[in-house]
């Protein structure tokens, strides 16, 4: 055993992690931040965009230092069949103005900045090692083991991600199902900043986030995203791991056929991949939320399954930085009681619900539960874009009444009205 003992040890430099470690090295606490990447932010792969509020509270006016892209200004949801596609836009200037509604990322530059603000505070940053297993003592974690190396802490956070190790060995959680995860892919592609402005038509540095739903996934629960960067575009898809699982599809070829669409070909045209990455995403919000804590150890961020999706949003980081903040209180408290029991350590969900993190989860509940609605990916879609292009469409032809189109189309999905009534009023309560 090391002579050195911490008071904390967190496992992975991600957002969650790095916040934790911030704010207890702030503290004059002993913190051990371990990240198995050579760098922080090196293995991590999120959609692209991070919303403010958390952060700002943590580190105000973080955007003045950190390695942001652009400001998102506007918003948009597009519905997609191979060769229509139909959108939903929200822009809304206020966006740009200080404190930033939200800001596109890369990770790898923004997870290293934040891992360093931790160092600054006092924090210690042990990159490129891996923790193999947690040190035990009576059934209370007391440490980690990474090689022949141990290392003793107080307390041993696991901020390691979705297909969290740390949150498994401590009997915290079980193995993950394909139905509670999703498979994500993402290219960066490189583009001069004057173009991507042009083409999304934003001012200056302002940027936009965009979700697409429909045949990018072949009509499987899930969806495409798009984000601007300063001199990038980062664009992937989201599927269901269950979907995934059971169709012949290969997400590598959803990727090229995306890239080809219609919609997406013009957006991309000319650029450059200079990045692939592939990634986890939870998706089943509490329904996969382990144990948070145990006698010696924290879960927090991914490893929580702190993720929200509700189909026209998604949110990850806000719920990380501020699932960080929570463990950081806990441990500040089971310090000053000298007590890093679960029965001190339970003040964590205590603090999770007095945030925005448990309650927001709470309120969406079964809003995993309605996206696993199949209509929702592809016959809705369909109906969308049918519709709205028989709107604009002029042929010659005897004219219809909105009405009658809407009723012709309709028919033409084989959605019956009980299912369509249904699905409205089941939405509207979930989301």
């Amino acid at each position: 055993m090391a002579e050195e003992k911490f008071t904390a040890i967190i496992i992975g430099a991600g957002p969650a992690g790095s916040t934790a470690a911030y704010l207890l090295a702030q503290a004059g606490l002993e913190v051990l931040l371990i990240e198995k990447g050579p760098t922080p932010g090196s293995k991590n792969m999120f959609g692209g965009r991070m919303y403010s509020h958390a952060l700002n509270r943590i580190i105000p006016n973080f955007w003045e230092e950190a390695p942001v892209e652009r400001p998102v200004v506007r918003e948009v949801i597009t519905f997609m069949t191979e060769d229509k596609s139909v959108s939903l836009v929200c822009q809304d200037e206020k966006w740009a103005n200080q404190p930033y509604h939200s800001f596109t990322l890369l990770r790898a530059e923004f997870d290293a900045w934040l891992a360093s603000k931790a160092e600054e505070a006092g924090a210690l940053l042990a990159c490129g090692v891996r923790v193999d297993d947690l040190l035990i003592d009576n059934g209370r974690v007391v440490g980690v083991r990474a090689g022949e190396d141990e290392m003793l802490a107080d307390v041993v956070i696991a901020a390691d991600g979705v297909n969290s190790l740390m949150a498994q060995k401590a009997g915290l959680r079980k193995e993950l199902e394909p139905r509670q995860v999703a498979t994500g892919v993402k290219e960066v592609i490189e583009l001069p900043p004057e173009i991507i402005s042009q083409r999304f038509q934003v001012s200056g540095n302002n940027g936009v986030a965009q979700l697409f739903v429909g045949s990018c996934t072949k009509g499987m629960q899930g969806g495409g995203f798009l984000y601007t960067n300063k001199n990038s575009i980062s664009l992937g898809l989201v599927v269901k791991g269950a979907a995934l699982q059971r169709s012949s599809y290969r997400l590598v070829d959803m990727m090229e056929d995306f890239k080809a669409h219609p919609h997406i070909a013009p957006l991309v045209e000319g650029g450059q991949v200079v990045e692939y990455s592939a990634h986890l995403v939870p998706e089943a919000g509490l329904e996969m939320m382990p144990r948070l804590y145990g006698d010696g150890i924290l879960v927090t961020g991914d490893a929580a399954g702190f993720v929200l999706n509700l189909g026209y949003q998604v949110r990850g980081m806000d719920f990380a930085i501020a699932s960080g903040e929570a463990a950081a209180k806990a441990v500040k408290e089971a310090k000053a009681r000298n007590d890093f029991s679960q029965q001190t350590l339970r003040l964590y969900e205590d603090f999770l619900k007095q945030s925005f993190v448990l309650r927001d989860m709470e309120a969406y509940r079964q809003a995993p539960h309605f996206l696993e609605n199949e209509r929702l990916f592809g016959a809705y879609p369909d109906l969308a874009t049918g519709l709205v292009s028989k709107m604009f469409t002029v042929d010659g032809t005897a004219p219809v009444h909105l009405l009658n189109k809407f009723m012709g189309q309709l028919k033409e999905s084989r959605i019956g009205w009980l299912q369509l009534a249904g699905d409205a009023l089941k939405g509207g309560r979930t989301l």
